[in-house]
């Protein structure tokens, strides 16, 4: 006999990070606790380019990025830091930026204040702040520049560049037990020292623990997986996760989200970044959008109205559906900068574009407002629906302009009627 327990429904674990504040002007950026996981974003382009930086920038934010970080290598890129923040206040885009500092970081913020107190955040990766003596003495100098200008830092370890003495010291320690582990298991516990380890350096500086962000990338889903779930056991920091050097297109977008969603789904994880190598020509905002569409997917964040759409069958011969599914994504993703103003809670719009009879009135009347296209053989007709009912039912050539319009209506009169309400 079948139980007459119902089915648990799957949620994300709560987060235990502490939290930390990401500041620029008005725009506070919570990172960690009871804060949404965070979409973070990198530039690509030469942050000596004040005006291209800043226009990047721009659209990283505008496709839901809610902190950009840039490449800061050399003198002439730190001092453009201070003009492309002044640039982005000028176009009235307050997203908060990121330096990331590599061997020289330490100069850098000690000769130019005004990029020190231009970014909102530094980037320090212990691995790269100098070798030997220097380590520790360089490292302190990006510390008492975060502390001069109140600034909280992420802690960024990657496999790929990690402390060699730190790494040299773990393997002699491993070859002194009785039961050594294997090189993998050193790596894992070398990135998770050298991170957990500078936390404390900094907080025994006078760094507060909640200013403090760690990451430790890889760049193979199952080390992702392993690496963070031992870090979030030993440490209670706000953590940043991505795929470090995840690769182009298809093979990029599923591993990061592999590795993300079942650490997301565990309760690890506050900010989040796709590092997706662009194919040729194509722009760099394809890495926000991958990320808000893991958020999403996993229930954890909302970004724009999601979209149900059948894959087709033989049904469905006709290639208007899926001319009128991309038609709709890419409205709805367009409307959304304006939108998010002033309809707000539209993000959470379910629409729903099918191809035939089938599964299409169903699925159409579980979303806010559907679409039933007619299949191979049936009827040239498509109802929509509306709130679950059937309002009406398109004919002709001009179904996609007609229930776009009906869904800009929809959007008007049911997020319209909230905001006015709130101004009331």
């Amino acid at each position: 006999m079948q139980s007459s327990k119902p089915v648990a429904s799957a949620h994300a674990l709560p987060r235990k990070s502490r939290q930390a504040k990401v500041v620029w002007g008005s725009r506070v950026v919570s990172v960690g606790g009871d804060a949404p996981v965070r979409v973070q974003s990198m530039t690509n382009s030469d942050t000596v380019d004040v005006i291209a930086t800043a226009i990047q920038v721009k659209e990283l934010a505008l496709a839901g990025s809610e902190m950009v970080r840039l490449t800061v290598n050399t003198p002439e890129a730190a001092d453009a830091v201070a003009p492309i923040r002044e640039q982005l206040d000028r176009m009235g885009v307050d997203v908060p930026l990121i330096g990331d500092f590599h061997y020289n970081g330490h100069r850098l913020l000690t000769d130019f204040a005004g990029c020190a107190q231009a970014l909102s955040k530094y980037r320090i990766n212990p691995g790269n702040v100098g070798k030997g003596g220097k380590h520790d003495l360089q490292f302190g100098l990006m510390i008492e520049a975060a502390l001069r200008w109140s600034k909280p830092i992420r802690i960024g370890v990657n496999w790929g560049s990690l402390d060699q003495e730190l790494l040299a010291d773990l393997m002699d320690q491993n070859s002194r037990k009785a039961t050594p582990w294997n090189s993998k298991s050193i790596m894992y516990e070398a990135l998770i020292s050298s991170a957990v380890g500078s936390a404390r350096r900094a907080v025994a500086m006078g760094m507060d623990a909640d200013q403090i962000i760690l990451s430790c990338k890889v760049s193979g889903v199952q080390d992702l997986i392993s690496v963070y779930r031992e870090l979030a056991k030993r440490c209670d920091y706000a953590l940043h996760l991505g795929l470090t050097e995840a690769g182009m297109g298809v093979k990029g977008a599923v591993a990061s989200t592999a590795a993300m969603a079942v650490l997301l789904q565990e309760g690890i994880g506050d900010t989040i970044r796709v590092s997706l190598t662009p194919q040729p020509g194509e722009s760099r905002t394809q890495e926000v959008l991958i990320a808000t569409e893991i958020l999403q997917a996993l229930e954890l964040r909302s970004f724009v109205p999601s979209v149900t759409a059948c894959p087709g069958c033989g049904r469905t011969s006709s290639t208007t559906f899926q001319e009128l599914t991309k038609q709709i994504e890419d409205f709805l993703r367009a409307q959304m900068p304006l939108w998010r103003d002033l309809y707000p809670g539209v993000e959470k719009l379910k629409v729903a574009v099918m191809g035939c009879i089938v599964n299409g009135p169903g699925e159409s009347k579980h979303a806010d407002i559907g679409i039933s296209l007619p299949g191979t053989g049936e009827a040239p007709a498509a109802p929509v629906f509306i709130d679950g009912e059937k309002r009406m039912t398109l004919r002709g050539d001009s179904i996609g302009k007609e229930f776009q319009a009906i869904v800009e209506s929809y959007v008007k009169k049911r997020f319209g009627l909230r905001e006015a309400a709130t101004v009331e």
